[in-house]
């Protein structure tokens, strides 16, 4: 049997598929915290691990884990003198706490490489002023990042506290 309100209204049926269209185009759209969803450019979690300095995994509000690399930044490597404490620096930052993360890159390793908010607080940026990580002049955009590492350096904070044979960037240690 045929509805009676679709055989004599074509025109609204016509209208409300319209906007049935339009509500589930707009649905679609919207990032409800997926791995990948990079149409906002963010991806929203809590910090669930800690690989090392500049590494972490999150999970997801839809129970999917990401590893993200803090973009602009190189923290020493395992091994290397101050590794295991920027680790902990970063642990302590951001370890348990909810995220954003600004999606910047996609690097080689399949990694989400992003700024990390903790808060108001940028991750990368307190990882240089913390002196537990170094501008990764290859990758850095951020300006900023530099005067707050001469910060870092001047007051000795962190690996600029080490003996200047110990200060190695990290960059240079996965070359040897």
């Amino acid at each position: 049997m045929d509805s009676p309100i679709l055989l004599h209204r074509p025109r609204q049926s016509v209208i409300l598929g319209l906007v049935l269209i339009v509500c589930l185009q707009a649905c679609s759209s919207i990032d409800h915290g997926s791995v990948d969803s990079p149409k906002t450019g963010y991806i929203y979690g809590t910090v669930v691990g800690i690989a090392d300095g500049d590494t972490l995994t999150i999970l997801t509000a839809i129970n999917k884990t990401a590893k993200i690399r803090l973009s602009e930044i190189d923290t020493p490597e395992r091994g290397q003198p101050y590794g295991s404490r920027a680790k902990q620096e970063l642990s302590a930052l951001t370890f348990q706490k909810p995220v954003a993360v600004r999606v910047v890159d996609i690097d080689r390793y399949g990694r989400t490489v992003g700024r990390i908010y903790v808060e108001d607080l940028d991750g990368s940026a307190e990882m240089v002023r913390l002196g537990a990580a170094w501008v990764y002049r290859k990758y850095a955009k951020n300006k900023n990042l530099y005067s707050i590492e001469d910060e870092a350096k001047l007051y000795e904070r962190g690996i600029w506290g080490l003996p200047e044979a110990q200060r190695m960037p990290p960059w240079e240690w996965r070359k040897q």
